[in-house]
């Protein structure tokens, strides 16, 4: 009976080991990659790497701090997971890292200050997650806007970069909602699925790393329910920023 037992503990240990492996953060992240054969990006010494984008990106970031590496300014999300862990990795290039999300934002907002949270900065690495209210506010706040708003919107504002920094390595983050979270309910479908369709086309249209955040975010799904990696849905965890932000340095070499 004991060496059954120790048998049956031990077969446990080695199947949680295993689901362990299966599902950690860095093979969830990687896996997708693989699926989606994502391009990367190269960073050189001096570079300013620019977080821009709504809420998920802001995450609480004091406005009033305007200077770059900073913790205060760079808020509590995955731009601060992300930026940290960029700077301790290539600590010799003197890189310097800024967040310019507002909670809220639509894409025709960032257009709206644009000039001043972006070309000013002259980043060399831009870094875009825009979309979910673009849609999402559509349902609650009255908003008009559609998808061809939101496609006509987004690469109007990313000409007007190439145009003005036509050396910029962009990177895109896929617009990303977990059902049945609060407030994503089946009104969302299947017309938010067309928002991150044209986020990925976009991407494809200005050679810019995509980042699959919906399939991140599903395939986590398998390690950990999805209240545990959003609150709400749409505003990820501490688990789910740290999710967001591995996805994110898997779009940088090195």
């Amino acid at each position: 009976m004991q060496a059954h037992s120790d048998s049956s503990r031990r077969r446990f240990l080695r199947d949680a080991s295993l689901a362990g492996l299966t599902f950690s953060i860095p093979s969830i992240v990687k896996a997708a990659y693989r699926e989606e054969k994502a391009k990367k990006i190269a960073l050189q010494p001096g570079d300013v790497v620019l977080f821009q984008g709504d809420s998920i990106t802001d995450a609480g970031r004091k406005k009033d701090e305007k200077g770059s590496n900073n913790t205060a300014a760079l808020g509590s999300g995955y731009a601060m997971l992300a930026g940290s862990e960029l700077l301790l990795r290539h600590a010799g290039k003197n890189l310097q890292v800024y967040n310019k999300g507002i909670s809220g934002n639509k894409v025709y907002q960032l257009a709206e200050r644009w000039d001043a949270d972006c070309l000013q900065l002259q980043p060399k690495v831009l870094s875009i997650l825009i979309g979910v209210n673009d849609f999402w506010h559509t349902l609650t706040n009255g908003y008009k806007g559609t998808i061809e708003t939101y496609r006509k919107d987004f690469t109007a504002l990313l000409d007007r970069t190439k145009e003005k920094l036509p050396g910029v390595q962009l990177i895109i983050g896929e617009p990303f909602a977990v059902t049945g979270i609060k407030a994503v309910d089946d009104k969302w479908y299947p017309a938010f699925n067309d928002y991150r369709e044209a986020a990925r086309q976009i991407a494809d249209k200005y050679d810019a790393v995509f980042i699959p955040y919906q399939k991140i975010f599903d395939k986590a799904q398998k390690s950990a329910p999805g209240a545990y990696w959003t609150g709400d849905g749409v505003h990820p965890t501490l688990a789910g920023a740290k999710l967001m932000a591995q996805a994110w340095l898997e779009a940088v070499k090195g």
